[in-house]
């Protein structure tokens, strides 16, 4: 018999196939070794296209931050199943999948098509990989960040479904601090999801519609606590730092002095009065800040101040100048299976 124990071993061990996958591809090479792994990734390549057309919106994140902490990469490698997700040869595949991406400098899947691993196309190395593990599986996205001259770092959350990367600027003697800072604001990213950097990079129309959006919400929320007879809300004129200039805040000024000139208030205690209120005007003016943008965000670790604070607190000359996240599954529109009716389907 040309499938003895001792070559379906040797050809499980090369190939990582499965045993009736390998017991096959050498009954039908007669025992070749070389020829066997052939019949295997034509195979592959055959139920590789079959599964193609399958929905792959599982899997997980994975990040590699390099050992000197200049470069980092971010990628979402997807499957059918979580289940799949979980399992060792997934796992190893990811891990792999990210170093190669990381060696390469790849940044789209076309580009990570166009390359090759172990000495074969990555696409058709990924479809031999799609035949063992027996789900379609697809590399979506991807992205290198590099900063020589600062400190990168990262953090993926303990699920794998959500990943971050940071890029700062410093001082050199700030670098061991930067690395330790910056994982931990990766893990406030991670947990609230901050779109942008700062305030100033929300797109205008973005402010302009959530202005109209914000206010509208918070005007309905005080017609119930008027109703309950509770403490209204304060309407917010504006919902980001980029609407208040100068001259608003100039003239909230005034209207907070007149307010406590008719209070009767010494006037030789506005200065002490009027910041507090100052600062009590710019939260409630910039909500939408506080959702968007990083720097504007409560700082989880650390409720008492912002992110933006926390940075200046650890070391003046840390800058954020680059981040990415990605959330599993985000803009995957998945199938909706409908069992009930699946299975009445096939009784008629």
């Amino acid at each position: 018999m040309s499938a003895t124990p001792k070559l379906i071993k040797e050809l499980r061990s090369i190939s990582g196939a499965g045993m009736l996958d390998c017991k096959r591809a050498l009954q039908e090479t007669n025992g070749d070794i070389d020829k066997s792994l052939a019949y295997l990734r034509e195979s592959g390549l055959v139920k590789a296209a079959k599964k193609s057309s399958n929905i792959a919106a599982e899997g997980l994140i994975s990040l590699i931050v390099n050992e000197n902490f200049t470069k980092a990469t971010l990628c979402e490698i997807n499957s059918q199943t979580d289940f799949v997700a979980k399992n060792k040869e997934f796992l190893a595949l990811k891990d792999e999948i990210t170093s190669h991406i990381q060696d390469t400098n790849t940044n789209t899947t076309q580009e990570l098509n166009q390359t090759n691993i172990h000495g074969i196309n990555f696409e058709e190395y990924l479809n031999s990989k799609i035949a063992i593990i027996g789900e379609n599986i697809v590399a979506r996205r991807m992205i290198n960040i590099s900063n020589n001259s600062g400190v990168v770092n990262g953090y993926v959350h303990t699920n794998g479904k959500v990943g971050v990367i940071l890029s700062a600027t410093c001082d050199e003697d700030a670098k061991e601090k930067t690395k330790k800072l910056l994982k931990n604001i990766a893990m406030h990213s991670a947990a609230m999801k901050p779109s942008v950097i700062s305030y100033k990079d929300i797109d205008p129309e973005v402010v302009k519609s959530e202005n109209k959006a914000i206010i509208a919400d918070i005007t309905k929320e005080n017609e119930e606590l008027k109703r309950l007879k509770k403490p209204l809300k304060a309407v917010p004129m504006f919902v980001s730092r980029s609407q208040l200039t100068e001259d608003i805040i100039d003239k909230q000024k005034e209207i907070f002095q007149n307010e406590l000139k008719e209070q009767g208030k010494p006037e030789k205690i506005w200065d002490k009065i009027i910041p507090g209120k100052i600062a009590r005007f710019i939260e409630d003016n910039t909500q939408l800040d506080n959702s968007f943008a990083l720097l504007s965000q409560t700082y989880v670790l650390d409720d008492s101040k912002t992110v933006e604070e926390a940075i200046a607190q650890t070391d003046p000359s840390i800058k954020i100048v680059d981040y990415a996240i990605y959330e599993l599954g985000d803009g995957i529109e998945k199938k909706q299976e409908d069992f009930a009716a699946e299975v009445a389907s096939q009784m008629k």
